[in-house]
């Protein structure tokens, strides 16, 4: 009765505090969304050859498109100059180059969107005094990282405006890297909102936790696999499966050398190790199902297992029917977008199995 009664009495300050949580919450899945958005955007400019139809950067005055036919006359005359149009795309109309233009001035300009989105939101919260402030540096930290991370595209852009109108498979990889990093910071303090980590860990978590830790780091280096692929166009030398030109190794898998260069550098090479670490994850997806299995982990720990397994086979057959079709854009882009969903899910599940335990029934935490 008196348990009854106390669940009811909410005091004031505590009420506020809940209402400043979830619009903080509210607010970082909506940046979370739109970071979410603008990778999957990222893939499909890479996929279009879109990438290099802006050559230069305006990270303050970029806003806008050029607004009339001499101004659109402007930028293609500007884009004449540079060897994509030169070497590649020679007699280009003006109208086929307003659609290739279209594809990076959304990326960019949906970079300013988040920006925007990002830190008037936090500052207004920041001078109310919805962020603990304990959450306030990270939070700083994550606007640095945006900004680092439209200093890294323009660097990017910047290595296929040379003689090679093709960017660095490197630098690709690190922008890729960099915004998943976002991604996943982003998401994991959405967690720590909905439920804080706690200090201690049930002695029956920790092979389930192990297992989802390497889980996560396997696709973490395959989210980095998967940008050389794309940047160095891996997805579209061999385009059968289960085999590589008709058998288990690519011929040419072998052929720099030193032999530490064909995982940097030989697209086919690259390919083969994208494949064996979608595998892996695949296996080590299914021995994370079977290890959680009758362990006393909660309900949404569960849950976020079941999803992840499902989320990595869906990927898996993604992947492959994009590389069956020879990497359509519709099918790049939806496996780009898969990769996102399998990290999130693998963060869900680490998040969870990290904080107090709850009832493996009911989800509900052990007071």
């Amino acid at each position: 009765m008196v348990r009854a009664m106390a669940t009811k009495i909410h005091t004031p300050g505590a009420a506020a505090a809940s209402d400043g949580r979830r619009l903080v919450i509210g607010w970082l899945a909506l940046v979370a969304l739109l970071v979410f958005a603008m990778i999957v955007l990222g893939g499909v400019t890479r996929l279009t050859n879109s990438g290099l139809s802006m050559t230069d950067w305006k990270p303050i005055t970029g806003w806008l498109p050029p607004l009339s036919h001499e101004a659109w006359m402007a930028e293609f005359e500007r884009y004449k100059a540079f060897p994509e149009y030169q070497k590649i795309n020679h007699g280009m109309t003006l109208s086929e180059f307003q659609g290739i233009y279209a594809f990076e001035f959304a990326h960019r300009l949906l970079g300013r969107v988040i920006g925007v989105a990002f830190f008037v939101p936090f500052v207004i919260f920041l001078l109310m005094g919805k962020i603990r402030r304990e959450m306030a540096p990270r939070l700083m930290l994550l606007f640095a990282l945006g900004g680092l991370q439209g200093a890294m595209g323009w660097f990017m852009v910047k290595s296929g405006l040379v003689d090679n109108p093709d960017v660095s498979h490197y630098r690709l990889t690190a922008h890729l890297a960099l915004a998943s990093l976002i991604y996943a910071v982003i998401l994991w303090t959405i967690f720590d909102l909905l439920r804080p980590p706690y200090a201690g860990y049930a002695e029956a978590h920790r092979t389930v936790r192990r297992s989802a830790l390497l889980l996560l780091a396997l696709i973490a280096l395959q989210i980095v696999i998967g940008g050389f692929v794309a940047g160095l166009n891996a997805g579209f030398i061999y385009t059968d499966w289960p085999l590589m030109g008709g058998s288990f190794l690519p011929d040419d898998m072998f052929d720099l050398a030193p032999l530490y260069h064909n995982f940097l550098e030989n697209p086919g090479t690259v390919q083969f190790t994208h494949r064996m670490a979608g595998y892996a994850i695949a296996i080590m997806s299914i021995w994370l199902y079977l290890v959680s299995r009758g362990r006393d982990i909660s309900y949404p720990a569960r849950l976020g297992i079941a999803g992840l397994v499902t989320m990595v086979f869906i990927q898996v057959f993604l992947g492959i029917v994009t590389l069956l079709y020879v990497v359509p854009v519709p099918l790049g882009a939806a496996h780009q977008a898969g990769g996102m969903l399998v990290l999130s899910f693998a963060l869900f599940v680490v998040h969870e199995l990290s904080v107090e335990r709850g009832s493996a029934k009911t989800g509900q935490r052990l007071s």
